[in-house]
């Protein structure tokens, strides 16, 4: 399991959008014991006083204690389900989320469970120092996730016939990043542990090859530089976002091999129109000598599987229209194109692929930008359905 992305898909969007979902029941338990004279006085935290549609803001920027969230899951490669914790929320005063200060601290604490038998505890913290010029996050992960394995075979074709492995991690990461001199840009270094079982089934298909199991560690620290100028962190209008990373992994590290990731991640946002927002992000990973095969780039892209596009080096690019159609609402179309590749620099046994679909959004907290709704895509595969809480591309 690649922890990096896993820590931004769940530490951010679980624990900011989800609680978003349940902001209308606990307001509405609230008002129900509250006198008359004290509803008049204070205003609506779920209702917006400018237009008076559905908006959670003012619950934002409350401070509850925690929250119960529910995240559903919808990635094709562990099948539907859904993730459950509870959120500790402690807002800092003052601040402009908008101008990306004044984040919130936020702890979280829960387990998520899939179809397909996949199952997972995790614990996580982001918090912010030194007047929001330091940030700290902390994620803990104890799961076993079910996935298929396919490669990329001779010729550049990709297996017919995936094998099923079991990965069981047990690990975390701890990153920290400064911002420099009140700038835009970042410098931040993170420590990665995780000790892994790893075991396939026996292939239907060859009796002979027996089932395997075995452990592996992976031990490394990741220097990163950022520039983020987005408008806001959640479904911005302008901005551009760009991340290195270099991940060094070593025995001295605690791991059992000796590997490198390189990776860079840029997105653009730019307001075309009015009513017209244009986003283009595009990335690429590589990697270099004994990387273990449930650590190695693949394709990320709305339509495909995660690490079913596998290789040692990957990259894509994705484009998405989001049109403002009336008041909250808002449509998207999107687009994509990605691929993984051995031998770097010669793209043989390559696998390419092309992805799109549309989706819709309703601008859910307008004080910090933050847009939901539902994406269904169209890859090689089945079509997917994606529940997106702010923009596809979340980054903390």
């Amino acid at each position: 399991m690649n922890i990096t992305r896993f820590k931004n898909t769940l530490c951010f969007a679980a624990l900011w959008a989800i609680m978003s979902l349940i902001a209308a029941s606990l307001l509405e338990a609230e008002d129900t014991v509250a006198p008359a004279s004290d509803k008049t006085k204070s205003p609506s935290k779920i209702y917006s006083s400018q237009d008076g549609w559905f908006d959670i803001s003012g619950f934002i920027d409350e401070a509850y204690g925690f929250a119960p969230i529910i995240m559903p899951i919808t990635e094709p490669a562990v099948g539907y389900g859904a993730a459950g914790a509870l959120a500790f929320i402690d807002k800092p005063k003052g601040g402009d989320a908008k101008a990306g200060f004044g984040r919130p601290n936020i702890s979280v604490l829960g387990g998520l469970g899939t179809e397909n038998g996949t199952w997972g505890a995790f614990g996580g913290d982001i918090r912010q120092w030194l007047d929001d010029n330091l940030q700290t996050q902390l994620m803990l992960v104890y799961a076993s996730v079910n996935l298929d394995f396919y490669g990329i075979g001779e010729n550049g074709i990709l297996q017919d016939h995936p094998l099923k492995y079991n990965l069981k991690p047990a690990g975390g990461m701890l990153n920290a990043r400064y911002r420099l001199g009140g700038s835009r840009v970042w410098a931040g270094v993170s420590y990665t542990f995780a000790e892994t079982l790893v075991s396939f089934d026996d292939p239907p298909d060859t009796p002979f090859l027996p089932d395997f199991e075995s452990h592996s560690r992976i031990g490394g620290l990741t220097p990163s530089i950022t520039y983020d100028s987005r408008d806001n962190i959640f479904t911005p209008l302008s901005g551009t976002y760009i991340e290195g990373t270099a991940g060094l992994y070593s025995q001295a590290l605690g791991g059992d091999s000796e590997y490198q990731l390189l990776s860079l991640d840029a997105i653009q946002y730019l307001p075309i129109y009015r009513t017209l927002t244009l986003g283009v992000r595009g990335g690429a990973t590589f990697s270099f000598n004994d990387v273990p095969f449930y650590m190695k780039p693949y394709v990320e892209l709305r339509g495909a599987a995660a690490m079913r596009y596998q290789g040692d080096e990957a990259a894509e690019i994705e484009a998405e229209l989001r049109w403002q159609l009336w008041k909250r609402f808002s449509l998207v179309g999107f687009a994509g194109t990605g691929s993984a590749w051995n031998e770097f620099g010669k793209f043989s046994k390559s696998e390419n692929i092309v992805t799109g679909g549309a989706g819709f959004r309703y601008e859910l907290a307008r004080k910090y930008g933050l847009h939901m709704g539902i994406d269904l895509a169209f890859g090689p595969d089945e079509p997917v359905i994606y529940v997106q809480f702010g923009s596809a591309w979340l980054r903390p």
